[in-house]
């Protein structure tokens, strides 16, 4: 029987990359710094997730169109048009940021399980990576793919949060629409790492290479640039898929802030480091089946979230160096990207074991991330627009002006953090 088109599919069907990185971005680190947000400025960053998500969606559209127009994902892109430093210290800095994200996560999940069932979470930790890295590498990615799929609904347990406490609505929604902005440093150093949790570059090089994946996996189907027939249905699939994940992800991390601005802010709790520490806090505050959603619910963002950032890791690097690239490869024939794939969950594991404390790093990788993100979003959207990277399917005014908006926003977040810690 053949296989139907993507326009034929049911909703649910095609729902698959965008879905798939718009949870992703709510994992443990995600979680971590918009609890921290949430407890240190109450309602004060509420607004920030309404102004980002036409931003979000915006420029994970274009590197969803570049991957599948181009059957490349964004390093190889990368490298066939620009100079090679300029692709190895991006990837470099990618590593880096997804490596600390890694043992964050890890550590999170280990936290949190500990919480629910006692035990020693760094047996947890080697748990979890090993078990990411079996499913990644053993299991062939069109059976894979469902199973990430699934493991987004982890991300329900924090809506669900927010209906076993008291919320004052008409508060919430003056402040979320009428923000108080405050001009302190640490105010725009906390907005620059919500922007890089929420406007991430492994989301980009993910969402990109994951089109790769599912055309390369489909009988039949080719690079939009070679099969411009089959551009309209997929099109319109990645703008449902990207419209529908970055919603989620969006409304996701509106909750966990109003969750813990309700809660720990309201209560004097403004210094919360991680979110297990989060969890804890809400317990005797929020009650006992608020704290076992959140801490549930971190568990399962953070099996999806290591192999997102693991993988993102690992398709940057292997585009670079012409490695052969996707977790649809046996180990055989894919050894240097999977290289990368276990280099990088192993250093995460192993992160957790020495001095260096991976949760205190944890915001300044959001950081890093979001400045990090202004450069590789000012070269996807000069790839986006060129006839010679995508044919005819260059992006037209609508997402040129979102994803421009969207690196001109980050641009003056990062500028702004950068001016408050200039000495008086």
């Amino acid at each position: 029987m053949p296989r139907p088109a993507a326009g034929d599919k049911p909703f649910l069907q095609r729902l698959g990359p965008g879905l798939i990185t718009g949870a992703a971005d709510d994992d443990p680190s995600g979680i971590a710094s918009y609890s921290q947000a949430g407890a240190q400025f109450g309602y004060g960053m509420l607004w920030s997730m309404f102004f980002t998500l036409p931003l979000m969606i915006g420029i994970q559209v274009v590197s969803a169109r570049i991957g599948r127009v181009t059957g490349h994902g964004l390093a190889a892109n990368i490298r066939n048009l620009y100079p090679a430093w300029l692709l190895y210290i991006v990837v470099g800095l990618l590593l880096v940021a997804n490596t600390i994200n890694l043992a964050a996560d890890l550590g999170a999940m280990a936290a949190a399980l500990q919480l629910l069932i006692g035990g020693q979470p760094h047996l947890y930790i080697v748990f979890f990576g090993v078990l990411s890295l079996g499913l990644q590498v053993f299991i062939p990615f069109p059976r894979y793919a469902p199973i990430l799929k699934l493991l987004t609904l982890a991300l329900f347990a924090y809506v669900a949060t927010v209906f076993v406490i008291d919320i004052p609505w008409s508060q919430v929604l003056r402040h979320t629409f009428m923000p108080d902005l405050s001009w302190r440093a640490d105010y725009f150093m906390m907005l620059v790492a919500v922007f890089g949790t929420t406007i991430s570059p492994y989301l980009f090089f993910w969402q990109a290479s994951q089109e790769v994946e599912e055309q390369r996996a489909a009988p039949g189907e080719q690079p939009l640039r070679e099969a411009p027939e089959q551009a309209k249905a997929h099109l319109r699939r990645i703008k449902i898929d990207t419209y529908v994940g970055m919603t989620f992800s969006n409304v996701v991390a509106y909750f966990i802030i109003l969750t813990t601005a309700v809660t720990l802010h309201a209560h004097g709790i403004t210094d919360i480091e991680t979110s297990a520490q989060a969890a804890e806090a809400l317990r005797p505050i929020a009650g006992e089946f608020a704290f076992l959603l959140f801490a549930a619910g971190i568990v399962g963002t953070g099996m999806l979230a290591v192999p997102v950032l693991g993988g993102s890791a690992a398709y940057a690097v292997a585009e670079s160096f012409r490695w052969p690239i996707g977790l649809g490869l046996k180990l055989a024939d894919g050894l240097g990207f999977y290289a990368v794939l276990i280099t990088a969950t192993l250093v995460g594991v192993a992160l957790n074991f020495t001095s260096i404390d991976p949760v205190k790093a944890l915001i300044w990788s959001a950081v890093i991330n979001g400045v990090i993100s202004v450069p590789i979003m000012a070269v996807m959207m000069l790839m986006a627009v060129r006839p010679e990277v995508m044919g005819r399917f260059v992006v037209r005014t609508r997402l040129k002006v979102l994803g421009w908006l969207a690196t001109a926003v980050m641009a003056l977040a990062v500028a702004a953090m950068t001016f408050t810690f200039l000495p008086k």
